[in-house]
């Protein structure tokens, strides 16, 4: 599945005016210009009042790794490097900068986060990703990433808390974790391989931790589906806080 005067100042010079004869020279009489006025750096805090909004929580690492024809990123942001909780903003890029969106309770996968996710680890993947495509079970919602709507997005049995997991793929969109973007969400081609698992989306929560994905309300699914341009070349940037700092 899966937003870039020069005064010029005009020095006179000497008008030179000569007589009929070839006699005297007359110099014109110029009025003395005025001191340019001295110049100021804006202080350190003003500079940082007028650049550009940054994301709040990345720091240079996790900013830098984001394409710079980006213009809306999903952020997620883990309680903790073992923890299955967290909190997803979308951000979206103006000329201001990066402008935050609400806060939306989410879930992540039961053990929290890897660097190097592997096939059943029960670990969501630290890293930046596109967002190239959609689907779900029910009818699209009004996507702006390619839909595919299929039965093939059912989702019997229950949570790791006891939760039933129907409906949680009503919605889903594909983190490009280990897939071919361009594709369904439920495509099984696997890039890097099998054991490095896949079918990492954002998708409806159920109440509880995933396997390795990240989980929002309903209506925030739908949200983010109406909102996510590919014309925008949207991201997400997913991991625990402590990890997105650096």
């Amino acid at each position: 599945m899966i937003n870039r005067r020069t005064t010029v100042t005009l020095l006179a010079s000497p008008l030179l005016l000569t007589g009929c004869g070839g006699g005297a020279a007359a110099t014109e009489r110029r009025t003395p210009s005025a001191p340019a006025a001295p110049t100021t750096t804006p202080s350190p805090e003003v500079q940082a009042e007028q650049a550009p909004q940054g994301i709040p929580g990345l720091g240079p690492t996790r900013s830098a790794a984001i394409p710079e024809r980006c213009e809306q990123a999903v952020v997620v942001t883990g309680r903790g490097k073992d923890s299955p909780v967290c909190t997803v903003v979308l951000h979206q890029r103006s000329a201001d900068g990066w402008q935050a969106g609400a806060p939306w309770p989410a879930h992540n996968a039961l053990r929290g986060w890897s660097a190097h996710h592997v096939l059943g680890d029960l670990r969501s993947p630290l890293g930046v990703y596109t967002l190239s495509d959609a689907g779900g079970l029910l009818p699209d919602p009004g996507s702006r990433l390619p839909y595919h709507q299929s039965g093939g997005f059912h989702s019997p049995g229950t949570g790791f808390k006891g939760e039933p997991l129907e409906g949680c793929f009503d919605y889903v969109i594909a983190i490009d974790y280990n897939r071919k973007p361009g594709t369904s969400p439920l495509d099984w081609t696997r890039p890097l391989g099998a054991r490095r698992g896949g079918g990492v989306w954002l998708h409806v929560d159920h109440g509880g931790p995933t396997h390795g994905c990240v989980s929002i309300a309903k209506a925030h699914m739908k949200d983010l589906l109406r909102t996510l341009d590919p014309d925008r070349h949207p991201v997400v940037v997913m991991g625990y806080a402590d990890w997105l700092a650096a």
